[in-house]
């Protein structure tokens, strides 16, 4: 089959024949059909310091995907040849404290999709079957092969009530644009929406969001005031990993509210702790998704009207996945799909 591989160290991904894999008793055969590129993709191929340390080439990439079933092992029950799928890309241990206790989005032991197992930028995908996802009829493939990152942006949306609230969006990156569409969906009043970069402050607007701001050339204060807010934002997402995002954050929270921060920082950050303290504010760290709680609450929004089809920007078969690449990382772009089957 045909594969995207880290074959060596160094900047590049390589698109070779590579032998379909070899399924267990437990695990599902898939065909992909469509991928997202993520985040995480564009450091593996850009052999950034995080990659070197992290990767162990060779190594199939890619953990966003939908596909059909192919071949199931002969201990999977549920999962039927044709169905169309798509999977939780942390592959936990399944013996330590919080998986036995159904926690399992918070396994210290969890392998990585893509990263630390062959991933999803191939024509055939194996996952075992507690990491798969049976898609519900009518869910989008272009939707369902990203409800990878859709589920960072739902748990990341969703840690903090947001009903009747003010929300805060800080990073309008293709995950801070789903949770923009995610907390406007589940009932709150005003999203503003933080991005330096004017073309997916524009997205950001499709998505729902009911003010858009450059932080360069405008104080978030001056926004509470134009919208009559009398206190502060209730709840901030934090998806940049920019440290002044943070800081601004706290800055215009109301008392006892609540910051979920998926952002990533390169380097430490220096926040002021009184504000923190003194406004009685909760942090809460988000990283991946509620397995499946998360994915629950995906397919009953999409199916009650959320449409996060705006964030998806371009669509590339597989071949050019080197213009694909370079349309995620140009900044010009929401979610990149590539085409790996056609849904015929």
């Amino acid at each position: 089959m045909r594969a995207l591989v880290k074959n060596r160290p160094g900047p590049g991904l390589e698109l070779v024949e590579v032998p379909r894999p070899v399924i267990g008793i437990n695990d599902v055969l898939i065909r992909v059909r469509k991928t997202g590129i993520c985040g995480t993709d564009l450091h593996i191929e850009a052999w950034d310091p995080w990659a070197a340390r992290t990767i162990h080439p060779p190594l199939v990439v890619g953990h966003e995907f939908v596909g059909e079933i192919v071949e199931v092992g002969a201990n999977v029950n549920d999962f039927n040849p044709g169905e169309i799928v798509s999977g939780e890309g942390h592959v936990v241990c399944g013996r330590c404290r919080h998986c036995l206790a159904g926690r399992r989005h918070l396994c210290a032991n969890s392998i990585g999709l893509g990263v630390g197992r062959d991933g999803a930028f191939a024509e055939y995908v194996s996952l075992p079957m507690n990491n798969v996802w049976h898609h519900w009829p009518g869910i989008d493939e272009d939707v369902a092969a990203i409800f990878d990152p859709f589920g960072n942006a739902v748990h990341t949306a969703l840690a903090f009530p947001v009903l009747g609230e003010d929300v805060l969006v800080s990073g309008a990156g293709p995950i801070g644009l789903m949770a923009t569409a995610v907390v406007k969906h589940a009932g709150a009043r005003f999203v503003v929406v933080s991005e330096p970069n004017a073309f997916r402050r524009e997205l950001a607007k499709q998505m729902g969001a009911t003010v858009v701001v450059d932080p360069r050339e405008r104080d978030l204060h001056d926004v509470q005031s134009e919208l009559g807010m009398v206190e502060g934002f209730d709840v901030a997402l934090e998806m940049s990993g920019n440290p002044k995002a943070l800081r601004d954050a706290i800055s215009n929270m109301a008392h006892g509210g609540g910051i979920a921060i998926l952002g990533i920082p390169t380097d430490d950050i220096a926040i002021d702790v009184n504000q923190i303290v003194f406004k009685m504010l909760t942090l809460r760290g988000i990283y991946g998704r509620e397995m499946y709680e998360t994915w629950y609450k995906m397919t009953v929004m999409v199916q009650s009207g959320l449409d996060i089809r705006p964030a998806i920007t371009h669509r590339f078969p597989f071949g050019e996945h080197e213009r694909a690449f370079a349309a995620a990382r140009s900044g010009q772009s929401g979610k990149v799909i590539m085409e790996w089957q056609s849904s015929d």
